[in-house]
């Protein structure tokens, strides 16, 4: 009976040590990632509102509480960067992907495929993975102000109609142009703002996610 306790608390004991390591693995600091995982229903997130909302959903599900988290998409009636705070952000490795708007908005901000991580740190698929996962919703201009009529209905549609436009987060596309290795406004998506049109160019209907504090 002793043998079988001491087993049954040892047993109990690396369950909760791995649950900590697991919950630890995410720097404290983090407050920007891409999302791991879309709405599962193409461009439509809820508006900006349930896309704020996921953001939250997926930080907290990764032990990162306590902080407001707002989506970088722009709408017919806000711009992605007056969204997300004044910075500096940080992955969910600890390291530093811009100071501040400017710089996020500029060659000084350090997003790549290897710092563009998901909110469990995990790396994002990109051009040359299977399946390609670079494309991400922003609906915005280099500058992170918003285009018209690239937002897929302000992020409400998920049919054959309409478009989003989409940033490269491996910085990577089909030739060297900046539209190419551009984080946040490479391209719009083709088909409309389905699940299945947004796969059709390389995307899996992710986005972006930053603190604003």
């Amino acid at each position: 009976m002793r043998r079988l306790l001491l087993v049954a608390a040892t047993a109990i004991t690396a369950a909760l040590a791995a649950t900590a390591g697991a919950a630890l693995s995410q720097d404290a600091k983090m407050s920007f990632f891409v999302t791991s995982v879309g709405s599962g229903k193409g461009a439509d997130l809820g508006g900006l509102k349930g896309a704020d909302a996921h953001c939250a959903s997926l930080a907290e599900a990764a032990g990162v509480t306590g902080k407001t988290w707002h989506a970088y998409l722009s709408s017919s009636a806000e711009d992605a960067r007056d969204r997300i705070g004044k910075g500096p952000w940080f992955n969910a490795k600890g390291e530093k992907i811009a100071d501040d708007v400017a710089s996020l908005h500029s060659d000084a901000n350090s997003i790549s495929k290897q710092t563009a991580l998901t909110e469990k740190g995990e790396v994002v698929n990109g051009r040359g993975d299977k399946p390609n996962r670079h494309d991400v919703l922003t609906g915005s201009k280099p500058d992170g102000t918003k285009i018209a009529d690239q937002t897929c209905g302000d992020w409400t549609m998920s049919g054959a109609e309409g478009a989003a436009m989409t940033g490269h987060h491996d910085r990577a596309g089909l030739d060297e142009s900046a539209a190419a290795k551009s984080w946040n406004s490479s391209h719009a998506s083709r088909g409309g703002c389905s699940q299945e049109a947004l796969r059709g160019t390389g995307g899996d209907g992710l986005f972006y996610c930053f603190a604003v504090e």
